[in-house]
């Protein structure tokens, strides 16, 4: 057992940006929502990315089925982070990424916040910092009132959370502080499992009731699944299939997976797709302040910019969990490469705009050492979302995530190994 990976101190960052982060949350919440409800546009949307990406085209052939069947999900689940970095060029804040699936954090997160404010409240005189200017961190609790919440909509006492686990959890201390929330304050039961035993211990029962060993199963919380590496053979996919097929509410279900996807978060970049969605002008507008720069690799002057000029790009796959995008010199060799086998394959990526934050020193301290470099931060917004048929019953903002690397390092991903857990304190 290792301490998680965090910055000795909370990195400044603007209040009117924090604002701003919070005030998107139950836009982007709403927003998952009716994209996940058109299954017609998540199709056509990642159909040429079906094509070459095995991992999307096993969740849509899922989702394909789910909506051949007519299943419906009265009650809808979404624990959400959207992530932002704060650009130096242009003075906005533009979103990196909204995760559907398996949204981390939440357990650590609230206890780095607070060891930052404990810290300042001895130190913080000397340093010239202020506790009370590091925000209240409720992520953890929030989580966990949204799980119990759902699991009340399910309308069985006896039924279980199920929380569905990578074979060998490091990250999961995180995930025991919200089991431990869920059972202190709400009385709700969790149960840890692999997709593998799902596969081997779940039941169907004919009423759409899904059974593991004798636990009936109220909600479905996936804090694995989202990687081909979760997939290793076809009792992974069976169990998937099982737990979609199944009336427990699903945090994420298939369409709520799919909606997260890249490929889907660059369609809804184009130009009067989001009002497909979106009814508020005013909501529209400030949904797009945030985007990012997002490009599908069928635009061939954008290609040809990000041939020449690399640096200017970040070139994403459709995967979760960090270490995967491809940065810099290998984001020209890759468009080559793929220009020369005049491949398919193109439908794999996306193109982003690279944002450049603004560098600061920091104290990184990792495996009991500590280490001062100049460092970037990225802002994570947790959010809830719980509908039971026309009811909204849940959309808030609830709590945040900072995540600081030292400014050399691409890649981002704190279980990854590339960043530390922070905290931040409003300027």
């Amino acid at each position: 057992m290792v301490h998680a990976p965090v910055s000795l101190l909370p990195v400044s960052f603007p209040e009117s940006y924090w604002k701003q982060a919070c005030e998107l949350a139950p836009l982007f919440n709403e927003l998952v929502d009716r994209v996940s409800l058109d299954a017609e546009f998540l199709q056509d949307t990642l159909s040429r990315t079906k094509k070459v990406d095995a991992f999307t085209s096993r969740l849509l052939d899922i989702h394909s089925k789910m909506v051949e069947i007519g299943k419906k999900e009265d009650i809808r689940l979404g624990l959400h982070r959207s992530d932002y970095m704060l650009d130096e060029q242009t003075n906005l804040l533009l979103q990196i990424e909204m995760n559907t699936i398996s949204s981390s954090f939440a357990g650590l997160g609230c206890l780095v916040s607070e060891l930052h404010r404990s810290l300042l409240r001895q130190y913080g005189e000397h340093l010239g910092l202020d506790h009370k200017r590091v925000p209240g961190n409720p992520a953890v609790s929030g989580f966990a009132e949204a799980l119990a919440k759902a699991w009340s909509e399910y309308s069985n006492p006896r039924a279980v959370v199920l929380i569905v686990v990578q074979p060998e959890e490091r990250n999961m201390y995180d995930q025991h502080w919200l089991s431990t929330n869920l059972r202190e304050k709400h009385n709700v039961r969790t149960v840890r499992k692999t997709l593998a035993e799902i596969e081997k211990g779940g039941v169907l029962q004919h009423d759409g009731r899904l059974l593991i060993g004798d636990e009936e199963v109220a909600v479905v919380y996936f804090r694995a699944g989202y990687a081909p590496a979760d997939y290793p053979t076809e009792a992974e996919w069976s169990a998937r299939l099982l737990i979609e097929q199944s009336s427990a509410i699903k945090c994420p279900s298939i369409s709520y997976h799919l909606a997260g996807t890249k490929k889907v978060q660059q369609e809804l970049a184009k130009l009067n797709v989001l009002e497909r969605f979106v009814e508020k002008k005013e909501d529209i507008s400030k949904l797009r302040k945030c985007f990012a720069g997002l490009w599908s690799l069928d635009d061939a002057e954008i290609v040809k910019d990000a041939i020449e000029r690399p640096e200017l790009y970040v070139m994403k796959p459709q995967r979760e969990g960090g270490g995967n995008n491809i940065y810099g010199d290998d984001v020209r060799e890759s468009l080559l490469r793929l220009q020369r086998e005049g491949s398919e394959e193109t439908a794999a990526y996306i193109l982003m705009q690279r944002i450049s934050p603004a560098t600061s020193p920091a104290i990184l301290l990792r495996d009991g050492v500590s280490h001062k470099d100049h460092a970037v931060s990225e802002l994570g917004i947790f959010s809830a979302y719980l509908r039971s048929n026309d009811k909204v019953i849940v959309n808030d903002q609830c709590g945040y995530l900072m995540r600081t690397k030292v400014s050399s390092s691409d890649e981002g991903g704190v279980a990854a190994g590339f960043a530390v857990l922070d905290s931040i304190h409003l300027t």
